[in-house]
């Protein structure tokens, strides 16, 4: 298996110092960021509204069983067909016998993160099968080979001279089109893709327990003609998006938007509870829910579980210092940003992926902003505790910390050394992390400790 941590460091070391890269990333983040404070107008009380909603994640997460065989209940009794997948392979596996009881060639796919989880464009791919993208980031990442760079906003690292380049290189348009106009051409070309598709995927936001309801929020319409033409609508989602009822949704759509894109509320906001019914004229035939596991429940754990309250607004990747220097990719991980260095380690396994617990200045802007009050930053630090607790770092960096908590607690060890060696062993033990990219550190000849002294005999 690759060495995660040096790829990551790899990649973030490129990307922190392109400028351009920078650039494009704080003009696209400062739009969203404007327009969610306008947003939260809209509120009278907007503490109370973000309380509520995490009670509401509280009560559902501590009886996540009840909830999810309610929905199952629900759903099927409406005679839509729930699977129950507890990894990757078990949902792509799922997925693909669908495809081939249906015959299908052609899957168009509404914007969905947890089927980048999943990677099934590429499994689909290898088994003969079409998987459109039409959300037009989605369709902009597609089309370039890439993962999506952000949570909500798929292509935010990208100019529109980018996309324009883009078009030219892979449709043969004309090299230097308006965002109007990469629009309509996408349309143009996606439009067709729903009607031949036999089978259209989506993901969902919500997941009501009450009503056996699928909540998919959108801003471009692509997600009702992606369930509202083919035969068959899989619905892939996480089993933490559950919510108790669908008189919770006046709580979780606003938010969602708000913290989200800055909107009052999503565009289209879909509730599915099953296939068409007999006397209905349009809707799928045929309806599965796909309930995904994949290292969840192991989230489930006291020390951060709160991160199952997420709701995916991508809040605390537009706040992140961190994020905005490095981008999505270089995270090597679906979930990008505060929330995914949280919950990768678990999702992927924490020896090779605790070092994204690492990846932050620890200024808790991400608690901030994040609409439901997740304490993200408080749990990067459990995981870094949990990975000191399961053994996980190496020999020499428990030594290294060892030394240097001894050293610390000890003003009688700081002054037999002096400030010429500390300065070479400081910046020779952090060549690489520091003195490589700034000035060399350099201690004072009299530290505060003699200083004082000198005053105060």
């Amino acid at each position: 298996m690759a060495d995660q941590h040096n790829i990551f460091l790899a990649k973030s070391e490129v990307k922190a110092s392109d400028l351009e890269h920078k650039r494009k990333v704080a003009f696209n983040i400062q739009k969203y960021n404007d327009s969610v404070v306008k947003g939260k107008h809209q509120y009278a009380n907007l503490e109370l509204a973000r309380q509520k909603a995490k009670n509401i994640k509280w009560k559902t997460i501590e009886h996540l069983d009840t909830y999810l065989e309610q929905f199952e209940k629900n759903f099927t009794a409406r005679g839509g067909k729930v699977i129950w997948a507890e990894n990757v392979e078990e949902a792509q596996q799922a997925v693909l016998e669908i495809c081939r009881e249906h015959n299908t060639k052609q899957v168009v796919k509404a914007k969905s993160m947890v089927t980048e989880e999943i990677h099934l464009n590429e499994f689909l791919g290898e088994h003969g099968i079409e998987s459109v993208e039409t959300d037009l980031g989605e369709y902009i990442q597609q089309l370039d080979g890439e993962a999506p760079y952000h949570i909500v906003t798929p292509a935010m690292h990208k100019s529109k001279e980018d996309v324009a380049k883009l078009f030219h290189e892979k449709l043969g348009t004309e090299p230097h089109l308006s965002p109007s106009e990469i629009t309509m051409i996408a349309r143009h070309k996606l439009r067709a893709k729903y009607v031949s598709a036999q089978v259209g995927v989506t993901g969902g936001n919500f997941l009501l327990a009450d009503i056996g309801g699928v909540c998919v929020t959108e801003n471009e319409g692509n997600g009702r003609l992606s369930t509202s033409f083919p035969d068959v609508h899989i619905a892939i989602v996480g089993i933490e998006k559950l919510i108790p009822s669908v008189n919770d949704l006046h709580l979780f759509w606003p938010l969602l938007a708000t913290f989200g894109t800055g909107q009052q509320v999503t565009v289209y906001n879909s509730i599915f509870t099953g296939p068409r019914r007999t006397g209905e004229t349009d809707g799928p035939r045929e309806m599965y829910v796909i309930l995904l596991d994949n290292g969840r429940t192991n989230l489930m754990r006291k020390e951060v579980r709160e991160s199952m309250y997420c709701i995916r607004c991508g809040s605390c990747l537009n706040a992140c210092p961190v994020y905005k220097n490095i981008g999505g990719h270089a995270y090597g991980a679906t979930y990008s940003g505060p929330i995914g260095a949280v919950i990768t380690p678990h999702l992927k396994g924490m020896n090779e992926y605790k070092h994204l617990s690492y990846a932050s200045s620890l200024c808790g802007n991400c608690t901030e902003v994040c609409p439901l009050k997740i304490n993200i930053h408080e749990m990067l630090l459990e995981n870094r505790k949990i990975a000191v607790d399961e053994n996980l770092n190496s020999f020499g960096e428990h030594a290294a910390w060892a030394g240097w908590e001894r050293a610390m607690l000890s003003r009688g060890l700081l002054n037999i050394v002096g400030p010429a060696t500390k300065g070479k062993a400081v910046n020779y033990l952090f060549k690489d992390s520091w003195v490589k990219h700034r000035s060399q550190l350099a201690f004072a000849e009299k530290s505060f400790n003699k200083l004082w002294k000198e005053k105060k005999p």
